[in-house]
């Protein structure tokens, strides 16, 4: 079997910022940083058949280094690659830019866990399968 295409492992999503999107200073709201995370998160979870760890995937972490304003109606893309898959954790890297550039950066760190089940529990084969060029990397 082929070693997975690392470009697999992330995915680009352009969005503009929507008046929900701001707050009252004009600029957007230091949340809509994680909303358009996490929409990419959702997109790189579809395009490997992933979409129903949708429940399975809570966020243990979030750390953004805010770099810039966004605007009303700026169109801003944000960069998401996976960064580590390790037992039972997931470590997402991130990107936002504007029209000024590097607007936001960070990482957001996900683990596996079961309905049920009363902690982390290790993540099933097709995850490390789509996920497996990252597995145990360190970065």
């Amino acid at each position: 079997m082929n070693a997975p295409d690392p470009a697999a492992l992330a995915v680009t999503l352009k969005r503009r910022v929507e008046w929900v999107d701001t707050d009252a200073a004009g600029h957007q709201h230091h949340s809509a940083i994680l909303r358009w995370v996490e929409a990419a998160e959702a997109q790189l979870l579809r395009a490997h058949g992933l979409e129903w760890l949708f429940g399975r995937a809570p966020r243990v972490r979030h750390e953004v280094d805010y770099r810039a304003r966004l605007w009303f109606g700026e169109e801003v893309t944000t960069h998401l690659r996976v960064e580590r898959l390790g037992r039972t954790s997931l470590a997402y890297a991130f990107e936002v830019h504007g029209r000024e550039g590097l607007a936001a950066e960070g990482r957001l760190v996900v683990v596996h866990a079961e309905p049920d089940a009363p902690a982390a529990t290790p993540w099933p084969a097709e995850v490390r399968t789509a996920f497996a060029a990252a597995e145990g990397v360190r970065s």
